[in-house]
């Protein structure tokens, strides 16, 4: 006998009810993250015109987490050190961050946001909010909660 409950039992397609939530999962994701990298030109766009897609991202991390090591967020994105410089530089002559030597170590330096960076980071954060705010007004807050814990969830277990 096989282990499982109802949902284990295989359905008209042949599929067990846990490949339906995979599935399920997957084709919602999918939709997400489409509009997510849609929604991160745009607003790298907000940032500066001519901010790359990719590089919104890095000023979330060095918004929310203050200076760090080019290294460090080469290791948070999981991009070479190559990639990160090249991205860093753009954002350098855009004057959207600075780098400043790292008293730990003189040969490092720091990656920080520039007065200029926080401000264009800042505005176009809080007006993204404004929009989530708009898009879940008849959600409970406790369901927002609830999808930003398990959201957490799924990020933390992509990390490990």
């Amino acid at each position: 006998m096989r282990e499982g409950g109802p949902a284990d039992t295989a359905g008209p397609d042949g599929r067990s009810g846990v490949d339906r939530e995979f599935l399920a999962l997957e084709r919602e994701l999918t939709v997400f993250l489409r509009r997510a990298r849609a929604s991160s030109g745009e607003m790298a766009r907000q940032v500066h015109p001519e901010l790359e897609p990719a590089a919104y991202g890095l000023l979330v991390r060095l918004e929310e987490a203050g200076e760090q090591r080019a290294t460090e967020l080469a290791g948070y994105f999981g991009v070479g050190k190559a990639t990160m410089s090249r991205q860093l530089r753009a954002l350098e002559d855009l004057g959207l961050v600075a780098r400043t030597p790292d008293p730990a170590d003189g040969r490092a330096s720091l990656v920080r946001l520039t007065r200029e960076g926080v401000v264009r980071f800042r505005h176009v954060r809080d007006a993204r909010r404004e929009r989530y705010r708009s898009k879940l007004a008849g959600w409970d807050r406790g369901e927002v909660a609830e999808l930003a814990r398990l959201l957490h969830q799924l990020n933390a277990g992509a990390e490990d």
